[in-house]
């Protein structure tokens, strides 16, 4: 047994301990109530799902497991799979085994490359992505074995398998999309001697000679790969798994969900924003010409993109570990500067603007992660969203590996008309 699976199956234990602790405590406990408000307004704030790969406190920012940004952002993609899955980094031999085995699962058939190429010549990249991924779907060992028949308590064992291979030929995939789409179609080798995200930037073919953008790279993985079980694409893609449709399906899902521009398109939002600001005002703008360009957007009825969260209520510690990278490889970048001057002058109007009505006026990740890819000649705006899915998969097929191993059941919320919700209302009030 791999280290990986060793590593999860203990781990499932472990959870399915707490379970029955949770179970024989209460299982009948409530622990949320809904308003109709709630019900009309998707649901949020609404208790309702149990994830066991991260979540995200008000204050300390992003949680896996029981490491926070500061004890992870210097760690590598592939231990944050491992951490993701197990709930435990890898030791020194068990990541060098794992990474063996990502790369002899990281050859992408010819069958991809050629319905890639076959697309119109402007398909979106996060189109390409989803159906690249989607069209090995054919491939599915969970599709494979289930259809044998297995018991239950493996399925999780085989969506492991799927989601090994979907992770290996990710960086040649988002890679060779990017080659294909903005490039001269002319793709780059994997090379089996780099690790996971370094091997994106090799493919990628953007000169790094300092391997500055490599890190950065790493970083950005790290920072991306999960946010709880509630956000569009995580919901979504478990959705589909919980139906028992193979991972290929589940991720491809997320990823139409992570498409959309209220979801992952925030940091080119907040890219174009600075870029206006450097356009106008060049970045040597001083803090009160700053500070008058942003209340003219507010007083316009927009808002500043970047800043503001809807469970932080403090400055996201992964913009935090963005900044203190651009202080130490790209000080002296324009859009580095300006993102830098924004944080400076932006949480004190928000505070303030409006008797103080914003809820959190700090600045989230997506406030500083365009401005880094800009800078190490990353510039295709439509392909940012791209390295935000190949992040964010490692998230996917975490939590649907340990619902699967959990037995979690097809999740089915209960829906109502409003013909029920007013009945409902008239009883109360009676």
């Amino acid at each position: 047994m791999s280290s990986i699976k060793e590593g999860i199956h203990d781990h499932l234990i472990e959870l399915q301990e707490e379970i029955d602790c949770i179970f024989t405590a209460g299982r009948n406990t409530k622990v949320s109530e809904v308003n109709i408000g709630q019900i009309y307004g998707g649901m949020r704030g609404v208790v309702a799902l149990a994830c066991n790969t991260s979540y995200v406190d008000p204050y300390s920012g992003l949680h896996i497991g029981d490491y926070t940004t500061d004890n992870f952002s210097h760690k590598l993609p592939e231990e944050i799979f491992f951490l993701l899955s197990t709930g435990k980094f890898p030791e020194a031999e068990s990541l060098a085994e794992f990474q063996n085995d990502l790369n002899q699962r990281a050859q992408v058939p010819q069958y991809v490359w050629d319905v890639l190429r076959n697309l119109p010549r402007d398909t979106h990249p996060m189109t390409m992505l989803s159906l690249g991924i989607l069209s090995m779907e054919n491939e599915s060992v969970f599709k494979r074995e289930y259809q044998k028949g297995i018991e239950k308590r493996n399925y999780w064992k085989y969506t492991l398998e799927d989601a090994l291979n979907i992770l290996a030929k990710l960086p040649s995939l988002a890679a060779g999309i990017y080659r294909i789409r903005f490039g001269n179609g002319v793709l780059i080798a994997h090379d089996s001697k780099l690790d996971w995200s370094g091997n994106l930037v090799h493919m990628l073919g953007i000169p790094d000679g300092d391997k500055s953008f490599a890190d950065l790279m790493r970083l950005y993985l790290v920072l991306h790969c999960d946010h709880e079980g509630g956000n569009v694409s995580a919901f979504t893609s478990r959705v589909v798994n919980s139906a028992l449709s193979d991972l290929y399906y589940a991720v491809s899902a997320g990823l139409n969900g992570l498409a959309g521009p209220l979801h992952g398109l925030a940091n080119q939002e907040c890219l174009q924003f600075i870029l206006k600001i450097d356009e106008q005002l060049s970045d040597q703008v001083s803090e009160e010409e700053l500070k008058a360009y942003v209340l003219d957007v507010l007083d316009s009825g927009k808002v500043i993109p970047g800043y503001g969260h809807a469970v932080l209520r403090v400055t996201d510690p992964r913009f935090t570990a963005f900044m203190k990278f651009g202080e130490e490889n790209c000080s002296n970048s324009s859009c580095f500067k300006i993102a830098k001057k924004l944080f400076s002058v932006v949480p004190d109007i928000l505070k303030n603007y409006k008797e103080g009505k914003i809820a959190n006026p700090y600045p989230n990740v997506d406030a500083m992660s365009g401005s880094l890819l800009h800078h190490f000649g990353l510039k295709q705006f439509d392909y940012y969203t791209v390295l935000f899915g190949v992040s964010r998969v490692m998230g996917f097929c975490a939590q649907n590996i340990l619902a699967q191993g959990l037995g979690q059941p097809i999740i089915r919320p209960k829906s109502v008309t409003n013909k029920w919700v007013l009945e409902n209302l008239a009883v109360k009030k009676k």
